[in-house]
This record gives structure tokens, C-alpha cells and sequence, in this order.
């Protein structure tokens, strides 16, 4: 069984850094899905979804909670956005138990994409047993021959690296930030390297190899990628050489 919605297609109607603008785009393409009830249901949960992120919690709610679960794939996305709206507003138990029940169900219904969001959203959502969910969701990731699985391991092994990072545990990071550039570079988009090529650089820096992380940083401006994190990376780790000659 497989999704009603290829993520793929999902992925091309959201800007996470526009929540209004992906609600307009995501209600335009369900208004334009109400011959295929399954689909437009979707895509309204990705509403919700949407209005989470503009913090309209009780709206969103509302628009989940009318939508009729008629296919498992509609399911499975109603409780991830009922979670991501807990957890949202700080919720953890209740986002916890969401995605808990979304992974169950994902699986019950043989939609490994979906599980493994669920599962990426437990390792968030539920610090104390972060690495257990993160191992399961990996576990599922590498067992599976479907590129749209596969990108999961990008954020799975970069929300890790980041949980040991934050945890004082710079050098087994690194091995997961790594894990995630290879997975980007493997199945994942130019942004994703991107991205994970200057976490790898950060975490150099946590381990005082300040020289390889400015090389890092450097490359990527070079390549036309001068965001302003780059530059404040780059100005931090020349301040960083600069005191020590």
C-alpha cells in the first residue's frame, strides 16, 4: 500500500519558511482535488499543518477534526498534524501519544514513508528515549530499498547529531552530521548538502579543528552560498584563528 499523496509532490506545495503563503498554495490544490475525496483530505491536513506553524492551533484542530479518515494514508497524516500542533504549542505528552498511535498505524498500513516521520517526531517530541526512537526509525530507513524512506535518514542522523551535540558529545556527532551528508548527497536535495555540509563545519569547530571547518565554510561561499550562517560561521572561526596566532 502506498501513499495517496507522493511526498515528492507534497514536498513541492510547502516553503516552511512561508507558512501563509504554503496554506494558500495547499488550499488552492485541495480545492482543485474534490473528485479524489482521499487526496483533498490530505492535503487539508497539510492546512492544518500550516496553520500550526502561524501558532492558529485551535483552527487547525478544527479542520483535523472534521475530516474524514477514508483511507489510512488520511489516517496516519490527521494524527502527525494533531501531534505536530501539540508539540507546537507545548503540549509533549499529548504530541508524544499522537505520534506514538501515527507510527502504529503507518506501519499497520504498510506506509513506511509516514512512519518514519512519525518516528522522527517521537525522537523530538520524546528527549528521554530521543535515541531509541531515532535507532527505530534508522532501522526502518536502511531496511528500505524506496528513495522517499531513504531521505529520512538526512534528518533523522542530523537531529541526532545534534542531540549528542547538545549533550557535550561533539565527536560521535560528528560521525552522525557525516551520516547526513552522505544521505544527502545520496537521496536528498542540493539544499540538504548543503545544509549538512555546514553542520559537519560547526561541529569541527565544537572540536577545536578550526582550520578544516573554515575551509568548509569558505567552500560553500565560493559555490555562491553566502547565507547569513555561513558568514557568521566564517567570522567566528577567523576571530577564532586570529586570537591564537
Amino acid at each position: 500500500m502506498t501513499d495517496a499523496l507522493p511526498p515528492g509532490e507534497l514536498r513541492a506545495l510547502w516553503d516552511f519558511d512561508d507558512p501563509v503563503g504554503s496554506e494558500a498554495v495547499l488550499r488552492a490544490a485541495a480545492d482543485g482535488s474534490s473528485t479524489a475525496p482521499g487526496r483533498q483530505a490530505e492535503l487539508l491536513t497539510q492546512v492544518a499543518r500550516s496553520m500550526g506553524l502561524q501558532e492558529r492551533f485551535d483552527e487547525a484542530h478544527r479542520m483535523l477534526d472534521a475530516l474524514d479518515p477514508t483511507t489510512p494514508a488520511v489516517a496516519v497524516r490527521v494524527l502527525l498534524e494533531r501531534g505536530r500542533l501539540y508539540r507546537t504549542a507545548g503540549d509533549l505528552p499529548a504530541a508524544v501519544s499522537s505520534f506514538e498511535a501515527a507510527a502504529a498505524a503507518a506501519q499497520r498500513a504498510g506506509l513506511p514513508v509516514l512512519e518514519a516521520d512519525a518516528l522522527h517526531m517521537l525522537a523530538l517530541a520524546d528527549e528521554d528515549r530521543a535515541p531509541v526512537w531515532t535507532s527505530q526509525a534508522l532501522g526502518l530507513v536502511h531496511g528500505s530499498s524506496d528513495p522517499e524512506v531513504q531521505r529520512w535518514a538526512v534528518a533523522l542522523e542530523n537531529n541526532h547529531a545534534w542531540f549528542l551535540m547538545e549533550r557535550g558529545r561533539a565527536l560521535d556527532a560528528l560521525t552522525h552530521f557525516r551520516a547526513a551528508h552522505d544521505a544527502a548527497v545520496a537521496v536528498g536535495s542540493p539544499d540538504q548538502e548543503r545544509i549538512a555540509r555546514w553542520a559537519v563545519a560547526r561541529c569541527l569547530r565544537e572540536l577545536g579543528r578550526v582550520t578544516e571547518a573554515l575551509e568548509i565554510q569558505r567552500g560553500l561561499v565560493d559555490e555562491g552560498h553566502e547565507t547569513p550562517y555561513v558568514t557568521e560561521e566564517i567570522a567566528t572561526l577567523e576571530n577564532l584563528i586570529g586570537r591564537a596566532d
